[in-house]
């Protein structure tokens, strides 16, 4: 699933872990994450969008399968 969480999290200048400890997951979530490899649970996608104060659709491309 395509997504902006890489732009996003460089944006704020967090590394990869960082980002990590902040949603709670393993790094190795956020790197398949930004890799559009994994697709979220809808809980994790709304700690996402909170942590980033954007909506779900301006994070994640719903129409994206990849």
């Amino acid at each position: 699933m395509k997504n902006r969480i890489k732009l996003l999290r460089v944006e704020r200048d967090l590394s990869q872990a960082e980002l990590a400890d902040q949603l709670g997951v393993a790094r190795q979530t956020v790197i398949a994450l930004e890799a559009g490899k994994y697709a979220p649970s809808l809980p994790l996608a709304f700690r996402i969008s909170k942590l980033f104060s954007k909506p779900v659709e301006e994070i994640f491309d719903a129409d994206s399968t990849e």
